[in-house]
């Protein structure tokens, strides 16, 4: 049994990675990450690489509220991504 942990959710925005359709962000070296979605993370690089962590909340509720989430659900759901591994300092 192995020590890596199996990320449920992206690491850069919380989504959940079942749901991404392309499995995933690659790495450098074109593998699958275990971390990041495809939507934030392609060939080893963030997407929007000088995006806020507030910028990133603002982003995933607006998306989220045009998936047509209540509002306040969106707005809890955001409310984790400062603990994702990207925005630890």
């Amino acid at each position: 049994m192995s020590d890596i942990k199996k990320n449920k959710n992206c690491q850069s925005c919380g989504m959940p990675l079942k749901k991404d359709p392309n499995g995933g962000g690659t790495n450098a070296d074109k593998t699958v990450s275990d971390m990041y979605c495809s939507y934030c993370y392609v060939d080893g690089k963030f997407l929007q690489e000088n995006i806020t962590v507030g910028e990133m909340q603002e982003f995933v509720k607006m998306k989220l509220i045009e998936m047509h989430f209540p509002k306040f659900i969106a707005g809890f759901f955001v409310k984790g991504i400062p603990k994702l591994e990207r925005w630890k300092k």
